[in-house]
């Protein structure tokens, strides 16, 4: 409808000689401001110099479709659309046939977009703000899927560098332990109970066999091996999976560093400064100049993402979009600065940062600390909450808002637990219909006159919309704001209205409704990796 009443409206602007790309149409909370609102004479005044109400007049005097029951012109200039019911009941069947498909579109039109998210260090079991990016990597992921885009899922396993030594040195003063060595644990080393157990592998399987040839590239392999092999297992449970898990050891084999760093140079964009080697990032979109290369030698953390991002562009993605911890602020502009001075299109880069969770249990704030081994693990809020609730309450915030995961509302099985009540209107659904496995179509749908049931199949109707919308904002929220309200509509019917009643005609048109909200539901729910239990 939305698009019908923008081509109208295009149609009434082409008579005042104004040609507008985009028209906004809006769908106003309250219903006595009709079923679609536009602002549009109010941004032409201007443009036209003219009264924003006289447009508004003159525009909606034009507008004439057997689907608008009345146009209305309210002050200061907005035209307010009111829509018969015909087209809600004719989408019923529109729901029906195209099933898994409904809401889905092509705005995408094959277009390659790159998602890389989560990407922990293997240095330690995926936390709370891995669960949050990974909720909204793959919900973006799966969004942009439905849309008509090719999006890869990518993981950068950081199998290289700095973090791996001390990942190494770790489990090493773990294992002599277990050897009977005292020793000092190393500063800044990892201090999680998946360390103790490494080394316990280790020392099962080899003895005291490395305790004073300290082999360190012993202790990465398994440590690398073993961290690897629990974050995956952990995102599929999660519902996770890739496409493409990029080593950072075999990027470097395609873009040596050292060859990045001479391209820079040669575009002057390095100098030398109190030892260390500087990037001239002030110069493009950072507020100051960073160390690239230490006076030691060793690279600042920008400096082998390069050649990782280079590798993603030169893959033929016209977008690639990293989801990175808030901790990545002041990342964000130099690596985009980084890649400009490469030569390569830094506007094909979009960093998205999530904002911090805060775990509430029993209506308390846990303190967590890494660098303690005090956190709540993935896992941990898995097998206490269920991975339905995790990916609905991690998808419900915008990803730049600070959040608090309540544990023991999310557990509860009441209406004030949004995931609950949403996917109880689903398992209601299911449960009636489970009696009518052959639904018959309709052509003609005349005996819902019910405003409960208008309501729903409007919302229903609005779906591809919020899709698109969640789509070109790159925002899962959205859709997830959308199924709490598409099921509260629904609960609403359902005691307002009998489904199954003694007129035949009037419960198979019912029966059809509500079919058509279940299917909606679970392709919204799906966008969010949440799958609803057909019995609760």
């Amino acid at each position: 409808m939305k698009e019908k009443i923008v081509a109208l409206i295009k149609g009434e602007l082409e008579k005042l000689g104004v040609s507008k790309d985009e028209i906004i149409i809006e769908i106003p909370k309250n219903k006595d401001n009709g079923d679609y609102s536009t602002n549009i004479a109010l941004q032409l005044a201007k443009e036209l110099r003219r009264n924003p109400l006289e447009i508004a007049k003159e525009i909606a005097a034009g507008i004439t479709d057997s689907s608008i029951k009345d146009v209305v012109v309210a002050a200061p200039g907005f035209i307010n659309f009111y829509v018969t019911s015909d087209y809600l009941l004719d989408n019923i069947n529109n729901v029906l046939n195209l099933k898994d498909k409904y809401g889905s579109c092509n705005i995408g039109n094959g277009q390659k977009i790159n998602i890389e998210f989560v990407s922990a260090n293997p240095t330690g079991i995926l936390h709370m703000g891995n669960a949050r990016g990974g909720a909204y990597g793959d919900s973006l992921a799966r969004i942009m899927k439905f849309c008509g885009y090719d999006v890869t899922k990518e993981y950068y396993l950081n199998d290289a560098g700095n973090q791996i030594n001390k990942l190494a040195n770790s489990i090493y003063s773990r294992y002599l332990t277990k050897c009977g060595i005292d020793n000092e644990f190393p500063e800044n080393g990892y201090p999680g109970k998946e360390i103790y157990d490494i080394a316990d592998i280790i020392f099962s399987e080899n003895g005291d066999k490395f305790a004073q040839t300290k082999d360190l590239e012993v202790f990465k392999k398994y440590g690398v091996e073993y961290l690897t092999k629990q974050i995956f297992k952990d995102l599929e449970e999660y519902r996770i999976t890739y496409d493409v898990v990029t080593s950072e050891k075999s990027i470097y084999e395609k873009h040596p560093i050292q060859n990045v760093l001479d391209k820079i140079t040669e575009n002057g964009y390095l100098y030398e400064k109190e030892g260390a080697t500087w990037f001239k990032s002030s110069e493009l979109y950072d507020d100051k100049d960073h160390v690239f290369i230490k006076a030691d030698g060793s690279y600042t953390y920008v400096v082998p993402d390069i050649p990782y991002h280079m590798d993603k562009i030169d893959r033929g993605f016209v977008k690639v979009i990293d989801v990175l911890g808030t901790d990545h602020h002041g990342y964000v502009a130099r690596l985009k600065s980084a890649l400009k001075a490469v030569g390569y299109d830094d506007e094909k880069l979009s960093v998205k940062l999530l904002q911090l969770v805060r775990i509430v249990k029993n209506k308390e704030v846990m303190a967590m600390h890494k660098r303690s081994g005090n956190v709540i693990t993935l896992k941990d809020l898995m097998d206490e909450v269920g991975v339905n609730a995790a990916r609905y309450y991690f998808s419900k915030y915008s990803l730049d808002t600070q959040m608090d995961f309540d544990i023991e509302l999310a557990k509860s099985k009441s209406n004030d637990n949004p995931v609950f009540y949403v996917c109880y209107a689903y398992a209601r659904i299911c449960s009636i219909l489970k009696n009518y496995a052959n639904l018959e179509t309709i052509d003609k749908y005349e005996c819902i006159n019910e405003e409960a049931a208008y309501n729903v199949l409007a919302s229903v109707y609005k779906f591809g919309d919020v899709v698109k919308s969640a789509c070109a904002k790159e925002q899962p929220h959205i859709i997830t704001n959308y199924v709490y309200e598409l099921a509260s509509l629904f609960h609403t019917y359902y005691e307002k209205c009998r489904i199954v009643c003694e007129d035949e005609k009037k419960t198979i048109e019912n029966l059809n409704l509500i079919k058509c909200v279940q299917i909606t539901l679970y392709n919204a729910l799906n966008l969010i990796g949440v799958i609803p239990d057909e019995r609760m």
